[in-house]
């Protein structure tokens, strides 16, 4: 049984979470409480795996509680926050402080935005539940699948008849696909780039509104530059491009150049946007002039298009069990035979301007 406490002020969230989460037999909550001064009465003779937490909050905020928490005892945090410009900025310094996931909220229809969220909402408690937070988390052991739910593949999104990659070409791509902890993973990662980086697409599983606010943070940290894509953007050295929350980001060729086409469409392995619909697209356009990179999260998403990133001649690494937050995307990829490289996380800036080194004296 994961045991979830939820701190939120907002009753309605409270309850609408606490009877969400009360119908899945894995799952269980053993208190929701208005702010975390409650909370921490409530944790002084019983410990959450999993902590569910408002950031607006009457005497205590939730940023400070959650520093408070991974200094004392580093537990997995899943912070639930508005989809408002303010709410997406705090969101990010919490993600920086060490929280592993995000719940949007909506400032009007609350109770049935929560209720048609469950599913997301329960897939964020069990990756949360098997996260490294500071130190290894003892819930790691009880590492669970999702429950297997029909699922739309890449093709939805895809359409057929693409052009065939260009056997060399003087631009080349690098593609990030991560979820669980990718926020610190990308920005470790980012931060040691140098302007002379060759150009990177990435999504990050976020909600929409959050990935502005993320591509922002990051861009101040960075030396390249960091944006939230525009339809059409060309993929081009020191520039990253992240993918919008609610949108699937695919790749295409103009010519010898490479631009990002945003698609609305059905939810993909369970997300929108989607890695299985980047990679097959990066693996359709770019073929060898590609380096694909998965990085730590839950599930499976991203595995089948690393295996057709690989097939195609793309040069694939995925990071290693020891450094990821949640080893699941990664080991999907490892298992389906598309992975030709496992690095810990230290190593991928290393391994990225290696690429873009190679490839131009290749082209």
């Amino acid at each position: 049984m994961i045991k979830v406490l939820i701190v939120d002020d907002s009753a309605v969230v409270r309850q609408v979470l606490t009877q969400q989460i009360s119908q899945h037999a894995g799952i269980g909550v053993m208190g929701a409480v208005s702010d975390p001064i409650f909370a921490m009465k409530k944790m002084a003779s019983e410990w959450p795996d999993v902590i569910i937490l408002d950031i607006e909050m009457p005497r205590m905020d939730g940023i400070t509680f959650l520093k408070k928490i991974m200094k004392e005892r580093p537990t997995p945090v899943i912070i639930c926050s508005t989809l408002t410009d303010k709410g997406a900025q705090v969101t990010m310094e919490a993600m920086a402080a060490g929280a592993v996931d995000i719940i949007s909220k909506p400032k009007s229809g609350l109770k049935s935005f929560l209720q048609d969220s469950k599913t997301l909402l329960l897939d964020a408690i069990k990756a949360a539940s098997v996260a490294r937070v500071g130190k290894r988390n003892p819930a790691a052991a009880r590492q669970t699948r999702a429950e297997a739910l029909p699922k739309l593949t890449a093709d939805a999104v895809l359409s057929a008849g693409k052009a065939r990659p260009m056997t060399t070409t003087t631009d080349s791509v690098v593609a990030i696909g991560t979820s669980t902890g990718g926020t610190q993973a990308l920005e470790a990662v980012l931060v040691q780039l140098p302007r002379t980086a060759p150009g990177i697409v990435i999504v990050q599983h976020m909600p929409e509104q959050f990935t502005a606010a993320f591509a922002q943070r990051l861009d101040g940290l960075c030396h390249v530059q960091v944006k939230e894509a525009e339809n059409n953007d060309r993929v081009m050295p020191g520039l990253v491009l992240i993918a919008n929350g609610g949108k699937h980001m695919l790749l295409r060729r103009s010519g010898a150049q490479y631009r990002v086409e945003l698609k609305d469409g059905p939810l993909v392995s369970r997300h929108r946007p989607s890695v299985d619909v980047l990679f097959r697209s990066v693996a359709q356009a770019a073929g060898a002039n590609a380096l694909g990179i998965i990085l730590t999260g839950m599930g499976d998403d991203g595995a089948r298009g690393m295996k057709e990133m690989h097939d195609a001649g793309a040069y694939t690494v995925a990071q290693d069990e020891q450094t990821c937050v949640v080893y699941g995307m990664p080991k999907e990829a490892v298992n389906l035979g598309g992975v030709d490289s496992i690095q810990p996380l230290n190593n991928v800036p290393n391994l990225i301007m290696n690429f873009a080194t190679k490839h131009e004296k290749a082209s």
